[in-house]
């Protein structure tokens, strides 16, 4: 199982575990007595929103395993001197874990993404994943009336999984109101997965994503919609690690002079 061994990036510990060691974590929780588990998947884009939104930060670190995903999150904690030895990328995981809790017999709950997109994300997981038990789904449209409904409609369903493919802030903010309502044991936010899962977004071949490219090729596919968010988030995020890492320098620069 995942120690305690953590590498701290921007406000967010993250785990040193590589993908089978969360899938592992994440079905021995399904196996335990019923407690809701919050797996957050946090990129850059992610980390900073969380200097912004403090009900975002408060909710992602209320999270009980946090994992990077995106390579520059993965390069940044390197850098750091603080490794993670892989990414563990939502989708992939999500993937993972479908796989998995097929060959157990687990139950999950799909919720969020346009209502054609779960329909079409739930008829391809019965078709690939016949052990698994589909326990109910919606999708990610509904008013501020409905959030605690939907929550113990979740929970009545009793899944093992409940994935929440809906973007940030929204989906951590509203797992973790509504986490001991909903009383499953594995929860995670996927944002976009539905729609790479279902086969309504190409996702980027494997030497684009083994490249860090993955963000490049998003903008590539939809450049209208994500030019603007890719050119301030991703400016940010490098001021920001640039920053961490000077002053990391700066203090061992310190500590050194001090023991002379």
């Amino acid at each position: 199982m995942i120690d305690d061994d953590r590498s701290e990036l921007l406000g967010l510990a993250f785990a040193r575990a590589r993908m089978a060691t969360v899938v592992a974590q994440c079905l021995a929780w399904c196996r335990s007595p019923r407690s809701s588990h919050v797996v957050i998947t946090a990129n850059a884009s992610h980390l900073c929103m969380m200097r912004r939104d403090e009900a975002l930060r408060e909710a992602t670190q209320a999270g009980d395993l946090s994992v990077a995903d995106g390579m520059s999150v993965v390069w940044a904690l390197r850098a750091l001197g603080r490794p993670v030895p892989e990414r563990v990328a939502g989708v992939d995981l999500m993937t993972a874990l479908l796989a998995a809790g097929a060959t157990e017999g687990l139950r999950v709950y799909f919720l969020g993404a346009r209502r054609e997109v779960v329909d079409e994300l739930v008829a391809r997981c019965r078709r690939r994943y016949p052990g698994l038990v589909v326990a109910g789904y919606h999708d990610g449209y509904f008013a501020a009336e409905a959030h605690r409904p939907i929550a113990e409609a979740i929970r009545a369903c009793a899944p093992h999984m409940l994935f929440v493919g809906m973007p940030s802030p929204f989906k951590e903010i509203w797992v973790q109101r509504y986490r001991e309502t909903l009383d499953v044991p594995v929860i995670i936010g996927v944002g976009g997965s539905f729609d790479v899962i279902a086969g309504y977004i190409q996702r980027a071949p494997r030497p684009v994503q083994r490249l860090g490219l993955e963000w490049a090729w998003r903008l590539m596919m939809e450049p209208r919609k994500l030019w603007k968010r890719y050119l301030s988030t991703n400016t940010e995020f490098l001021w920001l690690v640039g920053r961490e890492l000077v002053a990391r320098r700066l203090a061992g620069v310190s500590a050194t002079i001090h023991s002379d």
